[in-house]
């Protein structure tokens, strides 16, 4: 895996992965558990000067892992509405979809 990059851009990149996959219902994302979770787990292992945090890098991590999932996800299904069978097609569709043309048949039929 790349460098990790900052906690902040990975929070704010997660938040907007789930506000695209929990958005989609009538409540507003802000409401849905795991949004809350991630913010109460960010902000429970953000670094202070009262203490240091060693989990902080695997929490990171963590973050990282699952907002690839959650975009690999999201385009997974992005990419299966575009290209997903619609049914059959008749063979003079499926040969105007690869850029040929069907031979005409003698005596004015096809």
């Amino acid at each position: 895996m790349a460098a990790l990059g900052s906690p902040v851009r990975t929070l704010r990149a997660l938040l907007r992965e789930l506000r695209l996959a929990c958005g989609q219902g009538g409540r507003p994302y802000r409401h849905a558990p795991a949004y809350r979770h991630v913010l109460a787990a960010f902000r429970a292992h953000r670094v202070t000067s009262e203490k240091l945090c060693r989990a902080q890098q695997e929490l990171h991590f963590q973050a990282a892992t699952y907002l690839c999932l959650l975009r690999s996800t999201r385009e997974h299904a992005a990419l299966h509405r575009e290209y997903h069978g619609k049914g059959e097609r008749s063979p003079e569709e499926v040969a105007g979809l690869v850029g040929f043309r069907l031979p005409q048949q003698p005596g004015g039929k096809g």
